[in-house]
């Protein structure tokens, strides 16, 4: 197999990786509460002026047609729902992982992002189907960040997917998370645990970066929002929106039917809703960056 890359070397490069703004970090540490007030929402946006921008930006750009401005911060927040204001808040202040090119899986500048998102979205569905009570908005937002550990470790893969790829078949490996861990001794969830833990995110977050991959590891609380995470991870590289030479080659948990009541045409449906949604969510943050410029 491959020479490994020093470890310690990318724990380092993590310690150096762009920090959650306080008003993100806020936003996920409400949200991510059982019980929680759309008023504490409102209330981080209210003191961000750059947050404040680009949510009244969104909520009066064309994809969503209103009739009239909104110019009432209470009101655009109300209109957008916390998980679109989280969207923009994690999407403004860690652009630089976000829209990276990831180098290391020969994948273009902002296919992370996308991916992220659409997963977050079908993650947001699967969660409405869940057999005990799960909060589909906390869904999305752990669906938004799952996969940040591949921003992390993606330089270090540089030049390896096609041998990696390679190695995996020569040696009979199950997914490409073993092909990361022989080359550098970790895997892109565990990388991102490291920097979901940095960033002082809720637990239920950084179980669902750590465990997308394997929920039946996660601890039994936290396992509905894991596999949820995972089927979204899942519809979205069936859905064509992948991050590259990874894409498709990681296993579907099974036991998903156990949290969720989904048939195979439920799975096609969400498909065919998260990609709707995923269109309108791109075209109005476009539109509102663009205003921004």
């Amino acid at each position: 197999m491959a020479t490994k890359v020093d470890r310690q070397a990318i724990l380092e490069a993590i310690k150096k990786a762009p920090m959650l703004s306080p008003s993100a970090s806020r936003l996920l540490q409400i949200t991510a509460a059982r019980e929680h007030e759309m008023a504490e929402v409102i209330a981080v946006v209210r003191t961000d002026a750059q947050l404040t921008a680009r949510v009244l930006k969104t909520v009066n750009s064309a994809a969503f047609g209103l009739l009239y401005e909104i110019t009432s911060i209470d009101r655009a927040v109300n209109y957008l729902g916390e998980r679109m204001v989280v969207g923009i808040a994690i999407g403004d202040c860690a652009s630089q992982l976000f829209q990276k090119p990831l180098v290391g899986y020969e994948s273009e500048k902002g296919s992370l992002w996308r991916h992220d998102l659409l997963t977050a979205i079908a993650a947001r569905e699967v969660a409405t189907k869940c057999r005990t009570p799960l909060n589909p908005d906390l869904a999305f937002t752990a669906g938004l960040l799952h996969d940040i550990g591949k921003a992390l470790i993606s330089d270090f893969l540089k030049g390896t997917p096609e041998g990696l790829l390679r190695e995996l078949e020569e040696h009979l490996l199950n997914d490409y998370l073993e092909g990361e861990r022989e080359t550098l001794g970790i895997d892109h969830p565990e990388a991102g645990s490291e920097l979901a833990r940095a960033w002082h995110l809720p637990q239920s977050l950084q179980a669902a970066i750590r465990h997308h991959h394997a929920p039946q590891d996660a601890p039994p609380e936290q396992r509905p929002l894991v596999y949820a995470v995972h089927l979204g991870d899942i519809i979205a590289m069936m859905a064509g929106c992948g991050t590259g030479a990874d894409s498709l080659r990681y296993r579907l948990d099974p036991s998903y039917p156990e949290f969720f009541e989904l048939t195979q045409d439920g799975l096609f449906e969400i498909i065919l809703e998260a990609d709707t949604e995923f269109q309108k969510i791109t075209h109005s943050m476009a539109e509102a960056k663009e205003k921004l410029v």
